[in-house]
Protein backbone atom coordinates (compact mmCIF):
# COMPACT_ATOMS: atom_id res chain seq x y z
CA UNK A 1 0.00 0.00 0.00
CA UNK A 2 0.95 3.32 -0.70
CA UNK A 3 -0.21 6.15 1.39
CA UNK A 4 0.93 8.68 -1.86
CA UNK A 5 -2.05 7.48 -3.68
CA UNK A 6 -4.04 8.88 -0.68
CA UNK A 7 -2.73 12.26 -1.59
CA UNK A 8 -3.25 12.06 -5.27
CA UNK A 9 -6.98 10.75 -4.84
CA UNK A 10 -7.69 13.56 -2.52
CA UNK A 11 -5.98 16.68 -4.12
CA UNK A 12 -8.25 19.03 -4.97
CA UNK A 13 -6.74 19.50 -8.47
CA UNK A 14 -7.46 15.65 -9.02
CA UNK A 15 -10.07 15.69 -12.17
CA UNK A 16 -12.71 14.17 -10.20
CA UNK A 17 -15.40 17.09 -11.16
CA UNK A 18 -15.81 18.37 -7.66
CA UNK A 19 -14.77 21.96 -8.41
CA UNK A 20 -18.37 22.52 -10.12
CA UNK A 21 -20.13 21.72 -7.25
CA UNK A 22 -20.42 23.08 -3.98
CA UNK A 23 -21.92 20.68 -1.23
CA UNK A 24 -25.27 22.74 -0.72
CA UNK A 25 -23.35 25.14 0.07
CA UNK A 26 -24.57 27.76 -2.93
CA UNK A 27 -27.98 27.11 -1.86
CA UNK A 28 -26.97 27.92 2.03
CA UNK A 29 -25.71 30.88 0.83
CA UNK A 30 -28.78 31.85 -1.28
CA UNK A 31 -30.92 31.25 1.92
CA UNK A 32 -28.81 33.64 4.32
CA UNK A 33 -27.68 30.30 6.49
CA UNK A 34 -23.81 31.08 5.46
CA UNK A 35 -22.61 34.60 5.57
CA UNK A 36 -19.24 34.10 7.29
CA UNK A 37 -16.77 31.00 9.12
CA UNK A 38 -19.21 31.11 11.53
CA UNK A 39 -22.04 29.33 9.52
CA UNK A 40 -19.98 28.00 6.94
CA UNK A 41 -18.41 25.84 10.25
CA UNK A 42 -22.31 25.36 11.68
CA UNK A 43 -23.03 23.79 7.56
CA UNK A 44 -19.84 21.83 7.39
CA UNK A 45 -20.50 20.14 10.66
CA UNK A 46 -23.79 19.24 10.24
CA UNK A 47 -22.93 18.36 6.55
CA UNK A 48 -20.10 16.14 7.78
CA UNK A 49 -22.56 13.90 10.61
CA UNK A 50 -25.34 13.20 7.57
CA UNK A 51 -23.95 13.40 4.23
CA UNK A 52 -20.36 13.23 5.40
CA UNK A 53 -20.42 9.45 7.22
CA UNK A 54 -23.24 8.17 4.79
CA UNK A 55 -20.36 8.82 1.71
CA UNK A 56 -17.52 7.96 3.75
CA UNK A 57 -18.89 4.61 5.07
CA UNK A 58 -19.96 3.38 1.45
CA UNK A 59 -16.55 4.42 0.28
CA UNK A 60 -15.33 2.34 2.88
CA UNK A 61 -16.94 -0.57 2.10
CA UNK A 62 -16.48 -0.33 -1.57
CA UNK A 63 -12.64 -0.31 -0.71
CA UNK A 64 -13.39 -3.38 1.93
CA UNK A 65 -14.98 -5.63 -1.35
CA UNK A 66 -18.46 -5.00 -0.68
CA UNK A 67 -20.50 -5.60 -3.70
CA UNK A 68 -20.70 -2.46 -5.44
CA UNK A 69 -24.17 -2.97 -7.13
CA UNK A 70 -25.16 -3.38 -3.86
CA UNK A 71 -23.93 -0.61 -2.50
CA UNK A 72 -24.75 1.79 -5.56
CA UNK A 73 -28.76 0.73 -4.56
CA UNK A 74 -27.93 1.60 -0.78
CA UNK A 75 -26.41 4.93 -1.64
CA UNK A 76 -30.05 5.79 -4.01
CA UNK A 77 -31.73 4.92 -0.41
CA UNK A 78 -29.96 7.15 1.10
CA UNK A 79 -30.13 9.74 -1.11
CA UNK A 80 -33.80 11.21 -1.55
CA UNK A 81 -33.34 13.88 -3.72
CA UNK A 82 -33.07 12.69 -6.90
CA UNK A 83 -31.02 16.53 -7.68
CA UNK A 84 -28.26 14.94 -5.50
CA UNK A 85 -28.77 11.34 -7.06
CA UNK A 86 -27.84 13.06 -10.54
CA UNK A 87 -24.81 14.87 -8.63
CA UNK A 88 -23.41 12.07 -7.61
CA UNK A 89 -23.87 10.01 -10.37
CA UNK A 90 -22.14 12.32 -12.40
CA UNK A 91 -19.59 13.02 -10.03
CA UNK A 92 -19.50 9.50 -10.05
CA UNK A 93 -18.97 8.89 -13.72
CA UNK A 94 -16.36 11.20 -13.65
CA UNK A 95 -14.26 10.09 -10.98
CA UNK A 96 -14.53 7.04 -12.78
CA UNK A 97 -12.49 8.02 -15.91
CA UNK A 98 -9.85 9.77 -14.13
CA UNK A 99 -8.85 6.71 -11.65
CA UNK A 100 -9.51 4.34 -14.96
CA UNK A 101 -6.40 6.38 -15.97
CA UNK A 102 -4.70 6.51 -12.94
CA UNK A 103 -4.72 3.21 -11.37
CA UNK A 104 -6.21 0.56 -14.15
CA UNK A 105 -8.14 -2.11 -12.59
CA UNK A 106 -10.76 -4.45 -13.78
CA UNK A 107 -13.16 -3.39 -10.94
CA UNK A 108 -13.12 -0.09 -12.19
CA UNK A 109 -13.85 -1.30 -15.84
CA UNK A 110 -16.83 -3.48 -14.91
CA UNK A 111 -18.09 -0.77 -12.76
CA UNK A 112 -17.80 1.56 -15.74
CA UNK A 113 -19.78 -1.06 -17.55
CA UNK A 114 -22.60 -1.72 -15.23
CA UNK A 115 -23.41 2.08 -14.60
CA UNK A 116 -22.61 4.02 -18.36
CA UNK A 117 -24.24 7.25 -16.61
CA UNK A 118 -22.25 6.76 -13.58
CA UNK A 119 -22.46 4.66 -10.01
CA UNK A 120 -22.54 6.73 -7.16
CA UNK A 121 -19.60 8.61 -6.38
CA UNK A 122 -18.56 7.63 -3.18
CA UNK A 123 -18.89 3.99 -4.11
CA UNK A 124 -16.13 4.77 -6.75
CA UNK A 125 -14.04 6.58 -4.38
CA UNK A 126 -13.87 3.27 -2.36
CA UNK A 127 -12.67 1.17 -5.39
CA UNK A 128 -10.56 4.33 -6.53
CA UNK A 129 -8.59 3.70 -3.21
CA UNK A 130 -9.06 -0.21 -3.42
CA UNK A 131 -7.27 -0.05 -6.98
CA UNK A 132 -5.02 2.36 -5.54
CA UNK A 133 -3.98 0.20 -2.79
CA UNK A 134 -5.55 2.16 -0.09
CA UNK A 135 -7.44 0.39 2.77
CA UNK A 136 -10.97 1.15 3.86
CA UNK A 137 -10.38 3.60 6.44
CA UNK A 138 -8.01 5.57 3.77
CA UNK A 139 -11.30 6.01 1.68
CA UNK A 140 -13.35 6.97 4.58
CA UNK A 141 -11.40 9.70 5.36
CA UNK A 142 -11.49 10.83 1.64
CA UNK A 143 -14.82 10.89 1.48
CA UNK A 144 -15.25 12.16 4.76
CA UNK A 145 -12.73 14.97 3.51
CA UNK A 146 -14.62 15.76 0.95
CA UNK A 147 -17.30 16.63 2.35
CA UNK A 148 -16.41 19.38 3.97
CA UNK A 149 -13.96 20.95 2.01
CA UNK A 150 -15.76 21.09 -1.14
CA UNK A 151 -18.41 23.13 0.56
CA UNK A 152 -15.05 25.43 2.21
CA UNK A 153 -13.69 26.16 -1.23
CA UNK A 154 -17.33 27.23 -2.95
CA UNK A 155 -17.59 29.56 -0.12
CA UNK A 156 -14.37 31.14 -0.46
CA UNK A 157 -16.13 31.70 -3.89
CA UNK A 158 -19.64 32.54 -3.68
CA UNK A 159 -18.98 35.21 -0.23
CA UNK A 160 -15.33 36.47 -0.97
CA UNK A 161 -14.43 34.83 2.70
CA UNK A 162 -10.96 34.99 3.22
CA UNK A 163 -9.64 31.68 2.42
CA UNK A 164 -7.52 31.75 5.94
CA UNK A 165 -10.73 31.98 7.48
CA UNK A 166 -11.98 29.01 5.57
CA UNK A 167 -9.19 26.84 6.30
CA UNK A 168 -9.54 27.45 9.64
CA UNK A 169 -12.82 26.23 9.69
CA UNK A 170 -11.47 23.08 8.17
CA UNK A 171 -8.70 22.65 10.89
CA UNK A 172 -11.28 22.93 13.72
CA UNK A 173 -13.24 20.08 11.99
CA UNK A 174 -10.19 17.67 11.67
CA UNK A 175 -11.16 15.88 15.09
CA UNK A 176 -14.52 15.02 14.25
CA UNK A 177 -13.58 14.19 11.14
CA UNK A 178 -11.32 11.78 12.43
CA UNK A 179 -14.16 10.39 14.81
CA UNK A 180 -16.77 9.94 11.81
CA UNK A 181 -14.15 8.42 9.52
CA UNK A 182 -13.95 5.89 12.53
CA UNK A 183 -17.49 5.04 12.69
CA UNK A 184 -17.77 5.17 9.03
CA UNK A 185 -15.02 2.07 9.18
CA UNK A 186 -16.75 0.17 11.88
CA UNK A 187 -20.10 0.50 9.56
CA UNK A 188 -17.99 -0.79 7.21
CA UNK A 189 -17.15 -4.14 8.04
CA UNK A 190 -20.35 -4.81 9.73
CA UNK A 191 -21.86 -4.51 6.17
CA UNK A 192 -19.17 -6.96 4.85
CA UNK A 193 -20.68 -9.52 7.55
CA UNK A 194 -24.21 -8.57 7.74
CA UNK A 195 -24.94 -6.67 4.69
CA UNK A 196 -25.22 -2.74 3.29
CA UNK A 197 -28.70 -2.18 5.95
CA UNK A 198 -26.05 -2.38 8.84
CA UNK A 199 -24.50 0.98 6.94
CA UNK A 200 -25.16 4.50 8.34
CA UNK A 201 -28.93 6.49 7.28
CA UNK A 202 -27.95 9.43 8.82
CA UNK A 203 -30.49 12.73 6.66
CA UNK A 204 -29.82 15.91 5.93
CA UNK A 205 -33.75 17.09 5.41
CA UNK A 206 -32.35 20.95 4.67
CA UNK A 207 -29.99 19.67 2.49
CA UNK A 208 -32.06 17.46 0.34
CA UNK A 209 -35.00 20.08 -0.34
CA UNK A 210 -33.00 22.93 -0.55
CA UNK A 211 -30.54 20.64 -3.48
CA UNK A 212 -34.14 20.85 -5.53
CA UNK A 213 -34.63 24.20 -5.19
CA UNK A 214 -30.92 25.10 -6.24
CA UNK A 215 -31.43 22.88 -9.07
CA UNK A 216 -34.73 24.61 -10.18
CA UNK A 217 -32.82 27.32 -10.00
CA UNK A 218 -31.77 29.41 -14.13
CA UNK A 219 -28.50 30.64 -12.80
CA UNK A 220 -26.50 29.45 -10.54
CA UNK A 221 -22.62 28.97 -10.00
CA UNK A 222 -22.61 25.71 -9.22
CA UNK A 223 -24.35 22.52 -10.53
CA UNK A 224 -24.87 21.68 -6.90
Amino acid sequence: MTRAALLVLADGRFPAGGHAHSGGAEAAVRAGRITAAAGLEDFCRGRLHTAGLVSAALAAAAALGVDAAGLDAAADARTPSPALRTAARRLGRQLTRAARAAWPSAELDALAGAFPKGAHQPVVLGLAARAAGLGPADAAYCAAYESVSGPATATVRLLSLDPFDATGVLARLAPELDRVAEQAVTAARAAAVEGVDALPACSGPLLEIAAEQHAARPVRLFAS
